[in-house]
């Protein structure tokens, strides 16, 4: 049998209700602020899981993976590397992650439909992420956007896919 100490650092599971609420609570009412943060997260490396350990820290996180042709339409044939359906399965399996979506949009904004149902009071970017259309669809929508600087976790070396993979 697996005891508590084991389990220290794993993320406890929270039932949640179809709007995604923490057992059915008000977030209105909890004070519960939602954060999103959307890309590809093609390769998933330390760098990603930096960026929603610190993205959590600005409200329970929402990630939405690019889906695959999004992902070619932006980056080019060859991408993504590896499919949606283990892309959003490996991000929803990080503990900063409170829930994991795929987009169903199209280019930069791919996740609109995803945001509206959402309702995110901030909308997460790192640099290579900060987009002007974000920026405009955020200011245009109440959204507060935040651009977070690329710093790996002290003790860990910078990551990024692009060195990655070489290319």
């Amino acid at each position: 049998m697996i005891g508590a100490a084991q389990l220290d650092g794993f993320r406890a599971f929270t039932p949640r209700d179809a709007s995604g609420t923490p057992n059915g609570a008000s977030r209105v009412s909890s004070g519960i602020k939602k954060a999103i943060a959307t890309g590809s997260f093609d390769w998933l490396h330390t760098g990603h899981v930096r960026f929603f350990e610190e993205a959590a820290g600005w409200g329970e996180l929402t990630v939405v993976v690019g889906h695959d042709a999004n992902i070619r339409l932006l980056k080019g044939e060859g991408h993504p590397l590896v499919t949606e359906a283990e892309r959003r399965y490996m991000v929803a399996s990080i503990r900063h992650v409170a829930q994991a979506l795929v987009s169903t949009g199209s280019g930069w904004l791919d996740a609109e439909p995803e945001i509206a149902v959402v309702k995110p009071d901030r909308y997460i970017v790192n640099a290579d992420g900060d987009k002007d259309e974000k920026r405009r669809f955020c200011e245009a929508h109440g959204i507060e956007y935040v651009v977070l600087s690329r710093d790996p976790k002290p003790g860990l070396p910078r990551r990024s896919s692009t060195d990655l993979r070489g290319f």
